[in-house]
Order: structure tokens, then sequence, then C-alpha cells
């Protein structure tokens, strides 16, 4: 397969959408009918695979800049390759997988220069686009922005290894822990264990501020 066979510039208009509307299931199928040039097949596999691309290149913490060029870098691998994946039903894992090296790569090339974290990497949804008086016109909202405040301060004083999960198994529609250890390169067998001690250790200290 060519990449003229993709509708054009698919892969400069992929979406940044946190909602999927593929089940997994149907993942095999659609890359399927993509290699024989379906246009509808493609776009579901986009919309579908989409969020979890994004939250693995979130996951590593690349400026916004960056983060976008790899995303976009991912979605032109695929295209390179549709025709060559051997299981097409963990389309989804190739991703991922693409995605982390490609973060990697990123990472490698700036290790010279000083990099500091972004306190807004974790934007909720309902944040998106909202402008902030909306949220303070109340005293409700203002209360909930608080605890919203307080909830990514304890999330940040995680270790960085929690942070790439959590922020990885909060896309929609979820991973599977095949794409999450394809992603951030964790046994399978560790994810669910790990992940409960992260979230053990942000109750903790949620907990310590009061808020839950």
């Amino acid at each position: 397969m060519t990449i003229g066979t993709i509708p054009s510039a698919a892969y400069h208009d992929v979406p940044y959408t946190r909602g999927g509307t593929v089940e997994r299931s149907e993942v095999g199928a659609l890359v399927r009918s993509a290699v024989d040039g379906d246009a509808a097949a493609w776009k579901a596999i986009v919309e579908g695979l989409g969020p979890l691309v994004w939250s693995v290149v979130r996951a590593h913490r690349l400026s916004d800049a960056d983060a976008h060029e790899v995303y976009q870098t991912v979605w032109f691998r695929f295209t390179q390759h549709l025709d060559r994946i051997r299981e097409p039903e963990k389309a989804g894992s190739w991703l991922a997988s693409t995605a982390r090296h490609e973060c990697l790569k990123v990472h490698r090339q700036a290790r010279r220069l000083v990099l500091t974290d972004d306190p807004h990497v974790l934007d909720t949804v309902s944040q998106d686009g909202e402008p902030e008086q909306t949220l303070l016109e109340t005293e409700e909202a203002a209360a909930q922005g608080e605890r919203v405040r307080r909830l990514w301060q304890a999330f940040e004083e995680l270790g960085g290894r929690c942070r790439q999960l959590l922020r990885v198994l909060i896309a929609s529609p979820p991973p599977s822990y095949q794409e999450v250890s394809a992603a951030l390169d964790i046994a399978v067998g560790s994810i669910g264990p790990m992940r409960q001690r992260c979230l053990r250790r942000l109750r903790a200290r949620l907990e310590a501020r009061g808020t839950v």
C-alpha cells in the first residue's frame, strides 16, 4: 500500500480527540479495510486509537510543539507500515510502541537541554477551551476548582513512573494492558499491581490534604 491510498493529508489532520468510537475487537478488520483504501475505515482507526496515541505522547512530558510533532509522526509511520503489520488486531500496541520510541528519540535529541515540568500537561476535558472566569463564577465552581488543583498537585508529587502509567490509563477508550506494556515498557503482569500502588499513594496524598 502507498500513502496515496490514504485520504489526502489524513495524517496531518488527525484530531487530538479524547473520545474513541472504534471497538477494540474491530481494529483488525478496520486495518485490513484501510489497506484496501477504505477511507471510512481509516477515519475510524484514527478516531478510535487517537486517544491512546495522545496519552502515550503526553505521558512522556514533551513540550506542546514536540508532542504535536510526535503525534503526527506516529500516524505518518502508521501509513507507511499499514500493509506490513503482521497482526492488524494489535494495531493499538503497534501505535503505542511507536509513540513511545518517537518520544524517547525526542528526549535523546534534547538531552543536553534543561527541561522543565509543565504543570498544565494534564488538562482536564472540562478545561479545554473554557474561559477561566466560567469556572469561577460561583462559590461551588471555585471549590471544585480548588479540589482539582489539589488533585493535580498531589499527582505531580508521585514518582515519574506512576505519573506516566496513570496518564496512559486515563485514555478514552481505556487501552489494553498489552498496549500499555508496549507504550511504557512495563511487563503486562506488573501493570495491575503498579496501578494499585500508584492509586494508593495518590489517595494518601489527597487524604493528607483533606481532599477526600
